[in-house]
Formats: C-alpha cells, sequence, structure tokens
C-alpha cells in the first residue's frame, strides 16, 4: 500500500497561494462557511479532498486546519475558480478563522489527500454525521453528472440517484441541507431527539433506505467513528461497496509529522500497519480500516 511521492495527490503537487477572503459567514453559532477565489487549486480538486488553511501572518497556531472542500464556484467562462469550506469552530485556529472579515488574507495550500473514486453508474448513498456532510457536496453533484472535477477532468458514468442520509444530535446541527437539495440530492434526516426527520441514529435510516432500493448502491460515509463503523459493517453485510473518510487530527496535512495515523489491514484480516491519513486517504475502503474496539 506504500505510494511514491510521485503520487498526484503527494504534497509535492500541491499548489500554495494567498488569497483574500470573499465571505466568511456564521451558517449555524458554531459551523461557518468561509469563500475565497484560487483557480489554481480550484482546477484541480477532486471531491473528497481537502486543503491546509492558516490566517496569514498568524504565529499562534503556526501551523494550518485541514478543511475538505465543500463546493467549487464556477467562473463567468464556466471554469472552476473559487472554494468553498465549511468548518465547525472549536479550537484556536477556527476560532480565529471565524473572526475573519473580507478581504483579509489566508495561505492555502492543497489539493491534498486522495479524494473519492470517479462515478460508475451505481446509485450512491452519503452517509454524514455531524459535520461529515462537508465532503459530499462534490461528490454528489459529480455523481449526478452536473458537474466533473479534476486536471484533466476525470473520467464520469454518472446515475439518477444520489441520497444524503445525514445525522446529527438536534435539528439545528443540521448544516447544509439546501445546497444537497438544491443539486437534486435526495436528502433524509435523522436526529438523536427527535427534532427533525427520523428520531434516532442515521445508521437505522440507512438500514431502511437499502431495504427500498431494487439495485445494489455504493456507499461514502464521513463522520464520527462509531456512525462509520456500524455503516462498513451493514456495507459489508450486504456485498456493497463502500468508502470512508475519516476525520483523523492532522497537523502537518503533507505526510511528515504521522500524527494521522489509521490502522489499515493489509494481506488478511489479522494483519495491519499504520497508514497516513493525510497521504494514503483520507478517503479509504471502508473494508480496510482495522477499527477501534
Amino acid at each position: 500500500m506504500n505510494a511514491s511521492c510521485s503520487t498526484p495527490h503527494f504534497a509535492d503537487h500541491a499548489v500554495q497561494r494567498r488569497v483574500p477572503i470573499e465571505l466568511n459567514e456564521a451558517l449555524t453559532d458554531a459551523v461557518h462557511r468561509v469563500r475565497f477565489s484560487c483557480p489554481d487549486i480550484a482546477r484541480r480538486v477532486v471531491p473528497g479532498q481537502f486543503v491546509m488553511v492558516r490566517p496569514a501572518g498568524l504565529q499562534d497556531p503556526l501551523i494550518g486546519r485541514p478543511l475538505a472542500v465543500y463546493d467549487i464556484l464556477m467562473s463567468h467562462e464556466g471554469t472552476p475558480s473559487g472554494i468553498d469550506l465549511v468548518y465547525q469552530v472549536g479550537g484556536k485556529g477556527t476560532t480565529h478563522l471565524a473572526r475573519m472579515e473580507r478581504q483579509q488574507t489566508l495561505d492555502v495550500w492543497g489539493p491534498l489527500g486522495n479524494g473519492f473514486p470517479a462515478a460508475s453508474g451505481r446509485p450512491l448513498i452519503m452517509v454524514a454525521g455531524g459535520i461529515g456532510q462537508t465532503p459530499f457536496l462534490l461528490l454528489g453533484k459529480e455523481t449526478l453528472g452536473q458537474a466533473v472535477f479534476g486536471e484533466p477532468p476525470r473520467s464520469v458514468q454518472p446515475t439518477g440517484r444520489v441520497f444524503l442520509c445525514y445525522g446529527a444530535r438536534t435539528a439545528s446541527g443540521l448544516v447544509g441541507l439546501a445546497d444537497f437539495e438544491d443539486a437534486g440530492i435526495e436528502t433524509k434526516v435523522a436526529t438523536d431527539d427527535g427534532t427533525r426527520g427520523y428520531h434516532g441514529l442515521v445508521t437505522d435510516l440507512l438500514e431502511q433506505l437499502l431495504d427500498t432500493l431494487a439495485d445494489a448502491p455504493g456507499i461514502a460515509c464521513c463522520g464520527p467513528a462509531r456512525m462509520m463503523r456500524r455503516v462498513s459493517e451493514l456495507a459489508g453485510q450486504r456485498g456493497l461497496a463502500c468508502r470512508v473518510s475519516l476525520e483523523t487530527p492532522m497537523a502537518c496535512g503533507i505526510g511528515i509529522c504521522f500524527s494521522c495515523v489509521a490502522r489499515v489491514r493489509t494481506t488478511s484480516q489479522d494483519q495491519w500497519d499504520y497508514q497516513r491519513t493525510c497521504v494514503h486517504g483520507p478517503v479509504f475502503e471502508a473494508s480496510q480500516i482495522k477499527w477501534e474496539d
């Protein structure tokens, strides 16, 4: 599973730019959206990749923060030009980012990570928990045939149906549903407290949806590890392809620090090794991951 340093999504192929903020808005009390123009990065992005972001000139914290690319904005000529990131405000770095205003500058480098494979013509179910919806808007659009991403644009076999199963503790934690609905993605939500949608776990909602589909779908998943493990189990039981985007905390984002390692199976179910989420992932086949007991 080792990859050479020439792998296209490794850091030696990343672009670094200093960009002014065009939009930085609160979507909820804890979740914000930031937008900037950067054609050099935007045209290279494929769904599931991330960028490292750091307020320009900031010394504390010194390192950037990894944020999934949420959306790509097109120029008047129809070419990728802008990037939207949706992020949860928590630590020092994201708190500082949330306070920044238009025209203040960010240092951004990417795209990084491997991303999701191109659509293969099968229906797709995207399962998200918490802030795990952020890698999925681009994936849904591409799978529906609305756009093609990457440089050069990758070959895609679109499908007519894409679902988002999205779970949160309460209704206020469901972020960006209108973006998915506007893209033609069929949304189904679950909340722990029953304030919106299905009252219960999003994995139960997934089971219900799987029982109604005649064609075997692919599954993409991002969110809490416990949720992803259950989705992986459900996919395995039904013989469905499933890929997970790990939310392992990253420090450098380029494979140097080894702080984001995940346990990945090697030649058998009993053997595994550590792989760096930032360069070998963040997307893995669910069956590869050795989940914590």
